[in-house]
């Protein structure tokens, strides 16, 4: 492995702001990325019109409803969601510390991807806030499995994603993704593929109250002709394996920490992404927390050595 992971801490070199919609309310958000000291992790700050606010640290212990995304608390009415695609792109850029203000009920949907989050980070730029950063190393294999569904982590000297999706839509299919993450990668193979969701679909979940803000410019649509309705079509021949990766990714950024170690998922979703997850936090003998053994900027996966504190800083919520 000769990919260097980073040995600090980092955080946004000035804050940055997005606008759009809700993709299951359907209406207006905004969310400001702003800088953070070290040890702050990623908070979640929502304001509400009375004044008052909520903020829930991003992990996994504060992860409420993963039905159709990934949800911060367990009220509704003061929740955060649609998480996953503002996460993935922190992730994958390799932000510690940032503070998302949120005035609205969730992330907005942007086109459906992480590229745009990615785009704001990288115009804003990143700071090396000289604090050592912690990783997860997955020390032994930890699996669960849910009928025809299982994921599993594995230990591995870097950080990597085997993702394999299986549809009975003749137009996806199965289809998978592997690879080593790196901000590269992420950006130029992952970050632009977009969700997706079925025709068919659309008056169960509208009657339902979700997927009121989805449209054709910020979802792939397939029909029930088994076509994608999209003029443009798809970004990538295997774009639905790719969005599902990049919710993987968005999904295992709740550890708290990146990790060092190999995921795998097999028919995965956001609720077996959380389940695995947290399968992996509940055992202390599956993984252990490092840090870089000197002040160095760019630190090997073998050269991260265990520290003594065996858990994440407590949660916020």
């Amino acid at each position: 492995m000769t990919v260097g992971f980073l040995g600090f801490q980092t955080t946004i070199a000035s804050p940055v702001t997005l606008s759009g919609i809700g993709v299951h309310s359907g209406s207006p958000v905004s969310i400001t990325f702003q800088p953070a000291d070290p040890g702050t992790g990623i908070i979640f700050s929502r304001s509400f019109a009375d004044g008052s606010s909520v903020e829930y640290k991003a992990v996994s212990s504060n992860v409420g409803n993963t039905d159709l995304c990934t949800v911060l608390g367990t009220s509704l009415p003061r929740s955060v969601a649609t998480i996953e695609h503002v996460m993935a792109a922190l992730y994958a850029l390799g932000l510690d510390n940032v503070i998302v203000e949120v005035e609205g009920a969730e992330m907005p949907i942007m086109d459906g991807s992480s590229f745009p989050f990615i785009e704001a980070i990288e115009s804003a730029g990143m700071v090396n806030l000289g604090e050592k950063r912690r990783y997860i190393r997955v020390l032994k294999p930890v699996r669960i499995e849910s009928g025809a569904s299982w994921s599993e982590f594995r230990p591995y000297d870097g950080t990597r994603f085997e993702v394999e999706i299986d549809f009975e839509s003749p137009l996806i299919g199965r289809q998978s993704w592997k690879g080593d993450l790196t901000a590269n990668v992420f950006r130029d193979e992952l970050s632009r593929a977009r969700t997706f969701g079925f025709m068919r679909d659309v008056e169960r979940l509208w009657a339902a109250g979700f997927a009121l803000g989805s449209s054709l410019e910020n979802s792939v649509v397939i029909s029930d002709d088994n076509t994608v309705v999209n003029v443009e079509g798809l970004r990538f021949a295997d774009e639905f394996v790719r969005h599902k990766t990049l919710d993987a990714v968005g999904d295992l950024a709740l550890a708290g920490a990146q990790f060092i170690g190999c995921y795998r998922s097999y028919r995965g979703g956001h609720k077996m992404n959380a389940n695995a997850l947290k399968a992996l936090m509940s055992d202390p003998t599956a993984y252990e927390l490092v840090e870089a053994p000197s002040r160095s900027q760019r630190v090997r996966a073998r050269e991260f050595v265990p520290v003594k504190v065996q858990e994440l800083a407590p949660s916020v919520g």
